[in-house]
């Protein structure tokens, strides 16, 4: 959209009240008039993406939600969720959310974690959430890479990889705010989970160098932040947990370990790497919630593969990024690929999770035309197992990227998990963001929320200059399901930057 310089637009509005036979003093009120229309629509939101009806709801919201597409490059067409800010639109922050995967939707935020309105088992109903986080700022929920949910590519390709993946979101990100300019001088954060501990920072890095926008910082939930990390400190959180018998862990010790450090990793030693698989074997293929220890396994054991008689298709249940340098990894995502390209049909579902409501939603085809998405854009799948196969990962840490927005002294990070989370242990995260070597401003303590009995801790908080790790006591991989009413909580001081 462009518009005319504000002489231009007076000059026309004058030929218009002359045409209409007013005189100069006539013309005044029409002018001043025009101006206001022509201002208004030059900086509000793009009419033909708001969702005027959104089935499900008993009640329409009272704030405005947006549904569309970000061109991004190379024609690929992001899709995005907006939701307006139920407080103060026009001062609240603006915050982007990224689900992980890679290859998974943000919606699943949306409609799962902290979201307006949650999802109902019967797959129709939408009930509003007491926790949205958009009750305090404004949300935008970005399906990201193209090929996830209802993302695309016109060539249909996507092979792709952690840069451009960045790139893109910025990309997306820098149409967002020029179809939205009214929100370019609010506060925006980024946040995300599991790989979004990848997506985030390195987007960030790209937005801290741009002045236009107005970025204070990010937040990571349940993230990847270092493999390294992440695979040694699985191994011990499952001993710690009781997952692992005294004979498995002594060899572990014996094998994998040397003067008191020990690498489950990416170790040589063969006898190691199989005492490795036989705990990636109990964490991931017994039966366990890798996202939730103590929660039940909806559906299959995990690791297998089976068809859906009502779906019609291959269903892959994947590891993830779980010992990606493992032999017994590397087997795993040749055996997906040869699956893809050896069946049309084919869905990637995270472990132990029953996406059969979302799925149902969002595939209705008035929700899909209430959101404005096109007929020949596909089914909407709440993991994408082309993408997740063909995605090429090109970092193995997040340190860079972090110490960058640390040195500038002037942005928000906040590093959350949810203590019962396998997938994306607690004990990686702390020990990532410890190797940052940053000043400890408050030590280690319990933080608190308030529910209906009064104070209650919510987990453990360590606070350093411009960042914090907090724990969320008896939560899993998606926090904001699990505990909505501490997310809330935590959420909340990170924006308005309280003390947690």
């Amino acid at each position: 959209m462009t518009c005319g310089s504000f002489p231009d637009r007076v000059t026309a509005g004058k030929r218009q009240a002359m045409r209409l036979g007013l005189s100069p003093a006539e013309m005044v009120p029409l002018l001043v008039l025009i101006l206001v229309v022509q201002v208004f629509v030059a900086e509000s939101a793009p009419a033909e993406d708001e969702i005027t009806y959104l089935p499900g709801l008993a009640k329409q919201s009272s704030f405005r939600q947006y549904s569309g597409y970000l061109n991004t490059s190379e024609n690929k067409y992001l899709h995005y969720w907006f939701v307006e800010s139920q407080g103060r639109p026009e001062h609240d922050p603006v915050v982007l959310w990224l689900n992980g995967g890679p290859g998974c939707s943000s919606l699943d935020g949306l409609l799962n974690e902290h979201g307006p309105f949650l999802i109902q088992p019967d797959g129709k109903t939408l009930l509003y959430n007491p926790y949205s986080w958009n009750k305090i700022a404004n949300m935008i929920y970005l399906e990201s890479p193209a090929g996830v949910g209802f993302s695309y590519n016109e060539n249909q390709q996507y092979h792709t990889n952690d840069s451009e993946v960045s790139f893109n979101n910025y990309l997306a990100l820098k149409e967002f705010f020029r179809l939205f300019p009214e929100y370019k001088k609010n506060e925006f954060f980024i946040t995300g989970e599991s790989y979004g501990g990848f997506y985030v920072p390195t987007l960030a890095e790209r937005v801290m160098s741009d002045e236009e926008i107005n970025f204070k910082g990010m937040a990571v939930g349940n993230g990847l932040s270092s493999f390294e990390y992440n695979d040694n400190s699985l191994v011990y959180f499952a001993y710690y947990h009781g997952l692992l018998e005294t004979s498995l862990w002594n060899d572990l010790q014996r094998f994998c370990c040397s003067k008191g450090i020990c690498n489950f990793h990416h170790n040589k030693n063969e006898s190691c790497m199989l005492r490795v698989s036989d705990v990636m074997n109990i964490v991931y293929n017994s039966g366990l919630n890798m996202y939730n220890l103590y929660a039940d396994c909806i559906g299959r054991v995990p690791g297998k593969v089976h068809f859906d008689e009502n779906q019609k298709q291959l269903v892959v249940h994947n590891l993830e990024h779980v010992f990606p340098n493992s032999e017994v990894s590397l087997l795993w995502r040749k055996k997906l690929q040869s699956l893809i390209q050896s069946h049309m049909n084919v869905r990637l579902d995270p472990p132990c999770t029953n996406t059969t409501a979302s799925s149902d939603y969002l595939n209705n085809p008035d929700v899909r035309k209430a959101l404005h998405i096109p007929p020949f854009v596909q089914k909407w799948e709440m993991c994408s197992a082309e993408v997740h196969t063909n995605y090429q990962v090109l970092y193995n840490d997040m340190k860079d990227q972090y110490l960058k927005l640390l040195a500038a002294r002037k942005y928000q990070i906040l590093v959350y998990n949810g203590d019962v989370d396998m997938a994306c242990n607690f004990m990686g995260d702390e020990w990532f963001v410890n190797s940052l070597h940053q000043e400890v401003q408050v030590n280690r303590r319990t933080w608190l929320y308030k529910d209906e009995n009064g104070d209650q801790v919510g987990g453990f908080v360590k606070e350093f200059a411009n960042l914090a790790f907090l724990t969320v006591k008896g939560a899993g991989h998606m926090v904001p399901s699990d505990k909505p009413n501490a997310a809330f909580t935590f959420f909340s001081r990170f924006l308005l930057k309280k003390p947690y």
